[in-house]
This record gives structure tokens, sequence and C-alpha cells, in this order.
């Protein structure tokens, strides 16, 4: 294992990467709590590439929001600058009115990775994306197709006979299920319906699937009050910058009205703007859901690295155990311990670890 320290853990330096080491083989796969610093480590890593190879890393978006044009503030699309000259993929591919599937992303998404490898560049994907993360990861579930026929039956109903039938073949989805969640809700229901098997179960199986051999998970753990912390700050930040203005625009334009409606913080703001809440209700909405959206996504990040990560709480380092055969390997950072400016480094560092595993 490479020796690692941290800068915040007692004054102690980050050890330099050797600037002859060759190019990173595998995928860093940067996942995390919306709000938690992805973006910014995705792209400084490209950076750090091309300090080894001298040729900038290229990020892959996983994130079934920011994918859709438009929907720019409330995704927490990254701007021009926050970019820094790195290409970024698979942002802005769709209209909001286009329903964008999980096996479009990911073929999309490998189409991207032959793209950069054949320009001598190191792909990075990162993102919030359970489905997309998950489908890259492990593959895709063989689900039935859709059933536009039944789903309009489903549809049809009242979201209380929804949550109810739910709740009664598929107890296992529905506690994963938010209640206000119809697309989800009814997608477990259509699987039911055609095959006799609940969501969960077929889930299950997917589960002990196999992980593709070139992605390396990089997971960055947030405490809660620090996270939430970090979400009701970007909240206000986003309303600072005009996400009001840009989600009116989006609905007087009828683009609210398929799946990227149900984004958060576009899905709140246009109840106000049916008239069911005031605005202020609206905005509150969108920070108490955003925070429940992390916890899952917290909940989700210590299943993926499990036993694979431990705490050495005298430098708040989280580091991957690599010597469990059974055991995928990943990294995960104690976030909220690590000064942000010490991540990329030991990204590298576990990168090289990986590599030579």
């Amino acid at each position: 294992m490479v020796r690692i320290s941290c800068p915040r853990g007692g004054g102690r330096t980050l050890d330099a990467v050797p600037p002859d080491r060759p190019e990173i083989p595998i995928i860093p796969v940067i996942i995390g709590p919306t709000a938690g610093g992805k973006t910014a480590l995705a792209v400084e890593l490209a950076h750090r590439f091309a300090d080894r190879s001298g040729v900038l890393g290229e990020v892959i978006s996983a994130d079934s929001i920011q994918i859709y044009r438009r929907l720019d503030i409330g995704s927490a699309k990254p701007t021009e600058a926050e970019r820094r000259g790195v290409p970024h993929h698979l942002i802005d591919i769709a209209e909001p009115t286009e329903p964008c599937s999980v096996d479009r992303w990911l073929r999309e998404a490998n189409e991207a990775i032959k793209s950069i490898r054949s320009r001598g560049a190191a792909p990075i994907v990162v993102g919030g994306t359970h489905l997309y993360i998950k489908a890259f990861l492990e593959g895709l579930f063989d689900g039935p197709p859709p059933d536009p026929a039944l789903r309009a039956r489903l549809a049809a109903l009242s979201g209380t006979d929804r949550r109810a039938r739910l709740e009664r073949i598929d107890p296992q989805a529905a506690a994963r299920i938010h209640p206000n969640d119809e697309r989800r809700t009814i997608r477990a229901l259509e699987v039911f319906e055609q095959t006799g098997i609940p969501l969960s179960e077929h889930q299950s199986q997917w589960d002990r699937g196999d992980r593709r051999a070139d992605a390396f998970p990089v997971a960055l753990l947030w405490p809660t009050p620090l996270i939430n912390a970090r979400i009701n700050a970007r909240v206000r930040l986003m309303i600072y910058q005009g996400l009001v203005e840009e989600a009116r625009s989006l609905w007087n334009a009828g683009d609210l009205e398929a799946q990227a409606g149900e984004a958060l913080g576009y899905k709140q703001l246009a109840a106000h703007f049916r008239g069911e809440v005031p605005l202020d209700k609206a905005i509150e909405q969108i920070r108490i859901e955003t925070r429940r959206f992390a916890k899952n996504q917290r909940t989700w990040l210590r299943r993926l690295v499990g036993a694979a990560s431990v705490a050495d709480r005298a430098t708040g380092l989280q580091q991957s155990i690599y010597d469990d055969p059974n055991q995928a390997p990943s990294f995960a950072l104690d976030a909220g311990s690590i000064d942000p400016e010490a991540w990329p480094g030991l990204v590298l560092q576990a990168l090289d670890a990986a590599a030579a595993r």
C-alpha cells in the first residue's frame, strides 16, 4: 500500500506522486452525496492526469438531470469556469421533454470511454445517480420492456392505491421508493405485473453480478451534519443564481411535464407555479427532499464500499483494504475530515495501488 498522509491531520504533508508513473489504466468512478465535491475532484484529477501523461483527463457525467438541456442551475451542472477546460461528456444530450433511459446512458458512456481512450486520454466517471453508477459497474438489470398500456392503467390509479399495492407486493421496494415517486412506483408495479416476481427480488439477483474490471469506485463519505449544511448552502446559492426563474421558464415552455419534471428543485417549484404551495414552502421542500436524497445516496455508498473501508481517525483518512480477494477494490475518503486540496493526491495513490494489485 502506498503511504498516504493528510495535511489536516496534524500538519503533515502529502507524499508527492512520482512523475514517471504510467498513465492510469483503470477508470476512477467518483461517487458521493449531492453537494459533496465530486465535480471539483474529477476536474482536478483530469489535470493531474495531464501532469503525468501530457493529455487532459475527460469527465463522463453520471447524473440523470445534467443530461437535460436548460436544466442548469437546479442540476448543479458545472459551468465553463468550473470545468477548467476539461472536456465533459453526457451533459446536455437530451431535451427536457425527452425520456432518457439508463441503457441509453450506459451505451453512450461506453462509447465516450472508447473515444477518450482513442485520444490517449483517461476517462473519469463522476455522478450521484445510483442506477447509472450501478449499471456502469455491474451491467444492466435485464428487466421486461415497458408496456405502455399497462403503464397507462397503473398511472390511472390514485397515488394512494399505487402505494398500497406496492407495499403489499414488494415491501422492500416500497421502503426504498419515496411515496411521491410516481415513475419508480409504476415501474416496480409494472415489473411485478409482467413477471410475477417483485422488483426487489430481480434487483437482489442483479446485486450478485460481477463488477467490471476496469472500474475503481472512489467514494466521498460525509457525516450527516456537514453534508446537510452543504446542501442548505447550495440551495440558497441556487435560489440566488436564479433557479426560480430558470424553472419558471421551463414550466412556461412545457418542459417540466415529462421525466425532467421529477427532478429535485424543479418538481417542487412546479407545484408552486401550479398554485399548490407558496414559494417559501416550495424552497423548504427542496431543502428537505435534497437532504433525504443525500441520505439515500449515503446508504447506498456504504453498501458499495462496505467492509472495504476502515477509518484511521488519527489522520481522518479512510482507505481501502486491498488484501481481501473477495472484495472488489474501492477507495473511500472521510471527506469531512480531510482537506479537499489533499483529495486528488490521495486518489491518485489509491489508483496506483489498485493498478498494481
